[in-house]
């Protein structure tokens, strides 16, 4: 189950928050996806956690929007996590036309646990 944050700049427009939110379960979950966690296209509740954070008043960055990835270590997702990354890169682009924004995908040893 991958974690996504989402941190934007005050000024990043509603609209495009909520297109980010329609279109980063599918991107993340085909960004993610490997034998050991396949992606079936039917996204359940837990299959995927979006969160969303503007930028406070002490934060720093310098681009609009930075998204970030976690999912669990797989040495298959491991062997070629900036092809993935840069590809999720490409398809947010193309979804939602964001120009100034980053990606980072971590890849972290974890477990999870979710009740019915």
């Amino acid at each position: 189950m991958p974690l996504v944050e989402v941190t934007h700049a005050p000024d990043v427009a509603d609209s495009t928050l909520r297109e980010l939110g329609s279109v980063l379960p599918h991107l993340v979950s085909v960004a993610v996806e490997c034998p050991e966690e396949p992606y079936d296209h039917d996204l359940q509740p837990g299959d995927i956690e979006i969160r969303f954070r503007k930028l406070g008043p002490l934060d720093r960055s310098g681009l609009d929007v930075v998204i970030e990835v976690r999912s669990k270590y797989f040495e298959s997702r491991a062997e070629n996590r900036q092809e993935r990354v840069d590809e999720l890169h490409e398809a947010v682009t193309a979804a939602t036309g964001l120009r100034d924004f980053g990606i980072y995908l971590s890849l972290p040893v974890a477990a999870w646990s979710q009740g019915d």
